[in-house]
């Protein structure tokens, strides 16, 4: 599918201006498969492309369109080049963050002097609030460059988000674990479910850092690479602000990895004091009744000459014997407070 963003000005004055200048909104149009690339597009959105598709797009703007598997190389030369003066970049970016397994897929991203093709093979949900967000009057630049940063301001906006909202959960788990007396009332359930909660977001929050360190090394590229003066000074503040941003959000990452490694490692300690409370009742109960077994191994002894056997009174002195031993084996462990 081909999606063409078309700008729309706001008024007379604006429609006279170079397309580079204008401040307006954007049309959001699908290209069928008779339709040519319009020339005044900002932004060509290919949408899961047919080859077909991909061919129309390269013969209208002169440029290559990377497949999908060149997309998904990891070494920078094979990502982030120059060619024949157009910029071809590709960044990870995170799909299906609202469910338990998010995904990074790759996005490629092509600068050609003012027009921006974006080739992508899911739907991110930054990409939705983008477009909701220059569909309106006097949204964005129509300008191929500034749709690119402000698009990747979007997607910040929306890792920021999902990282508002794996502290909130980290910050309920961590409530529960440290709260005055769970540990009594923790159960295995308890720790399994805060395990597979930790390990959730734990997943989440790494491949948001992931899609950041990505998009923050293309936009390091872009602002190296500018192919002349196509980034102005403005342009260039935008990008300085977008890469601040993006290592703040970096270091949060990281600041909440190292929360759920801390609540990971007590969730484990206090599994292990839930293990060792076990093994505790079963190693006192055995050292409890082993003084009653002694005295009933004793007088179990199939001997002749044994006095205590011909005692009317033999049978209870034995049962208060063994009684007594481990009352006393009882008492020592409180005592000492063992128990």
């Amino acid at each position: 599918m081909i999606i063409a963003h078309l700008p729309r000005a706001t008024d007379l004055t604006q429609a006279q201006l170079p397309a580079h200048e204008q401040r307006c909104g954007f049309d959001r149009t699908s290209l069928d498969s008779a339709d040519s690339v319009p020339e005044n597009a900002v932004w060509i959105d290919l949408i899961n492309p047919s080859r077909e598709e991909d061919r129309r797009v390269e013969l209208a703007l002169g440029i290559d369109i990377p497949t999908r598997e060149e997309s998904q190389n990891i070494e920078p030369s094979e990502v982030l080049y120059v060619e024949n003066g157009v910029r071809y970049m590709s960044a990870r970016i995170l799909c299906q963050s609202g469910t338990e397994s998010p995904i990074l897929v790759p996005i490629s991203f092509i600068l050609r002097d003012h027009k921006l093709v974006t080739v992508r093979y899911d739907e991110p949900r930054s990409f939705q609030m983008f477009i909701n967000r220059m569909s309106r009057p006097g949204a964005c630049t129509a300008s191929g460059d500034h749709v690119l940063i402000a698009l990747f301001e979007t997607v910040i906006d929306r890792a920021a988000e999902i990282l508002r909202l794996s502290g909130e959960r980290i910050d309920e788990v961590s409530s529960v674990i440290f709260e005055p007396n769970s540990a009594q009332r923790a159960d295995v359930n308890t720790f399994r479910t805060t395990l597979q909660t930790m390990g959730m977001e734990g997943n989440r929050i790494s491949k948001v850092r992931e899609s950041l360190v990505s998009i923050e090394r293309m936009l390091l590229f872009l602002s190296a690479n500018t192919a002349g003066a196509s980034l102005g000074d403005g342009l260039r503040a935008e990008v300085r602000t977008t890469l601040r941003d993006l290592q703040s959000l970096e270091d949060h990452a990281t600041f909440l990895s190292s929360k759920i490694q801390f609540l990971l490692d007590a969730v484990l300690g206090l599994v292990s004091l839930e293990q060792n409370k076990i093994i505790k009742i079963f190693s006192v109960a055995a050292v409890v009744f082993m003084p009653p077994t002694l005295i009933a191994s004793s007088y179990g002894m199939n001997f002749k000459n044994m006095p205590e056997l011909e005692w009317s009174y033999g049978y209870p002195m034995a049962l208060i014997m063994m009684v007594l031993a481990a009352t006393c084996t009882y008492l020592f462990f409180k005592l000492k407070r063992w128990l």
